[in-house]
């Protein structure tokens, strides 16, 4: 008698595991669906919730609408974002002059890493883990799809695996082939001295062998994802196919925009237009067809979130299949007792990382398959917090290759009592800690599309303006929802409106937008003390060229043009 089909894909990836990990005598739940993931994640997933706690408590719990609400998951008190320092890529010969290793992304000695590799295999095999399987893909478009697989000891991972993750793709060619393995086992401990890590933990990209190690309690969610992503930002390049940090959508007439920019720039925000259809908020493909969503969900801040401005994203908060991840229960009850828009987005006592992940469907606006157009308009968004940057500036070619790789913000230096002084932060393609090329990879990629389908590029900055941080005032919502929307009707194109030119940063600066007060689009205007406006954008500018030299950019064929 012939096994049945699901029986026969069981046995499948059964001997798959076995073959490429070694794993023999754990068991698997394959597949599961998300309500039986939420149950098994309540009942089963256990690890560390507090700095003093034990390893075994629980780590889940459901709100009082059940499996028809959210599931509430707390991570390792060590472990509430990303540990970019323990994150690794396996040195093999064969990509040790092609990645761009960083302190994002470092080395790993491949001996160090297949004893490290074994070591936990044994470990899972020795206490016959209970390990959930769950096959996605990274990618939208089955034409460059990667077969991504999850192996892990929690139920919570592969429940976000099954949220961000496109599912049951058709047309993919090759996955078994293709396919990437993600083996997650927080139970594990590793040892520096004998492993070769930094810490308890790590998190390991074997390209070689298509291998995505997590070993040690690294069990923020988004570690599933941004692994996947770090390893679809080497391969997809290699193809021809830009990956970027950022959100897009498409408007009324069919024209695509893509948005990038650094956490608080207003990327998620400014993209979730109700004119516009959502592509996808945070992790985008541009191929020779267009633009593509890597993912199938969102995965989103919830600290501060204001539901009068944002209520899809509070709508959510409630939906079922939805996880919530390390917000507390309101004082005086316990999370089983309370409804899901009780809990308090303001409180930040485990972290102000707080996030969720839901279904990219919770969006009622969003493109057919996550799929669109080439993009007409390509924005750069910042929020300067030194008050110097003008609200818009309009680039050419060589100025976008040089705040692309420049990638800037400026944000408050923290929460240390007294300290307002805003801090610069450069992070490569506005999302370096993820990008295994070197940023002339992708800056190269981006010149040739934008050349070719002719889009045009503006730097939008939603921070200061009229003064710093404590000074100035932030730039208005309805402000930069007017000069975004003016930018992608093509008001500000070259013909259509007057420019100035700013003397220090070298930036080509609208003088009329409809809708905005034109005595803010220079900002020095804004500022009542005209020499300390001249100071600031001096230190700015002179910033910029730092970590210009800092990172090499010129030895990569980047223009300086500050």
């Amino acid at each position: 008698m012939n096994p049945t089909p699901a029986a026969q894909t069981a046995a499948d990836f059964k001997a798959d595991l076995e073959r490429l990990l070694g794993l023999k005598t754990v068991t698997y739940k394959y597949n599961l669906s998300k309500d039986e993931l939420f149950d098994e994640a309540i009942k089963n997933d256990r690890g560390r919730v507090r700095k003093d706690g034990g390893s075994n408590e629980q780590k889940c719990y459901p709100t009082k609408l059940g499996v028809k609400g959210p599931l509430v998951y707390y991570t390792d008190p060590d472990c509430t974002g990303r540990r970019v320092k323990d994150t690794y890529a396996v040195c093999w010969p064969e990509v040790a002059d092609v990645m761009w290793w960083k302190d994002d992304v470092q080395r790993y000695d491949p001996e160090k890493y297949q004893g490290l590799l074994k070591r936990v295999v044994e470990h899972l095999n020795q206490k016959k883990a209970s390990l959930y399987v769950k096959d996605v893909f990274m990618g939208a478009d089955p034409e460059f799809s990667i077969p991504y697989r999850f192996v892990g000891e929690y139920a919570t991972h592969a429940m976000f695996a099954h949220n961000m993750f496109p599912k049951d793709l058709k047309g993919v060619k090759d996955v078994a082939a293709r396919r990437w393995t993600m083996l997650n086992a927080p139970s594990f401990v590793c040892v520096p001295e004998r492993d070769g890590c930094r810490s308890e933990c790590a998190v390991i990209i074997d390209i070689k062998n298509k291998i995505c190690l997590v070993a040690g309690r690294m069990d923020y969610c988004g570690v599933v994802k941004k692994t996947i992503f770090t390893v679809g930002n080497y391969l997809l390049p290699l193809d021809g196919r830009l990956s970027m940090h950022c959100s897009a959508n498409v408007g009324p007439k069919g024209d695509g925009a893509i948005l990038f920019g650094l956490s608080g720039t207003g990327k998620t925000t400014l993209s979730a237009d109700p004119d516009r259809r959502l592509i996808g908020d945070d992790e985008t493909i541009w191929s020779d067809i267009g633009l593509c969503n890597l993912e199938d969900g969102c995965y989103a801040k919830l600290i501060d979130l204001n539901k009068e401005a944002e209520p899809v994203i509070a709508a959510a908060l409630s939906k079922a299949g939805t996880i919530i991840e390390n917000v507390p229960p309101p004082k005086g009850k316990r999370m089983e007792e309370c409804d899901p828009q009780e809990l308090d987005l303001t409180d930040k006592s485990i972290t102000e990382n707080t996030r969720f992940s839901y279904p990219l469907s919770a969006n009622p606006n969003v493109m057919p398959n996550a799929q669109g157009p080439h993009p007409e308009t390509i924005v750069l968004l910042t929020a300067d917090a030194f008050g110097v940057l003008p609200p818009v500036a309009v680039l050419d070619a060589e100025q976008v290759m040089y705040h692309f790789v420049s990638g800037f913000t400026a944000k408050l230096a923290g929460t240390e009592v007294g300290v307002t002084e805003p801090k610069a932060a450069f992070s490569a393609c506005f999302g370096a800690p993820f990008m295994a090329h070197k940023p002339s990879v992708y800056a190269k990629l981006l010149g040739e599309k934008m050349r070719k389908h002719k889009a045009r590029c503006i730097l939008l900055n939603t921070g200061w303006s009229g003064g710093a941080y404590g000074v100035g005032k932030r730039i208005s919502i309805k402000d930069t929802r007017a000069l975004l929307n003016a930018a992608l009707r093509g008001d500000l194109d070259a013909g259509k409106v007057e420019y100035e030119k700013h003397p220090t940063l070298n930036l080509r600066m609208p003088k009329s937008c409809p809708g905005v007060d034109a005595k803010i689009l220079n900002p020095r205007n804004t500022w009542s003390d005209k020499a300390a406006y001249d100071a600031a954008a001096t230190k700015l500018r002179d910033m910029f060229k730092k970590n210009f030299a800092d990172k090499g950019f010129a030895a990569l064929g980047i223009q300086e043009v500050m």
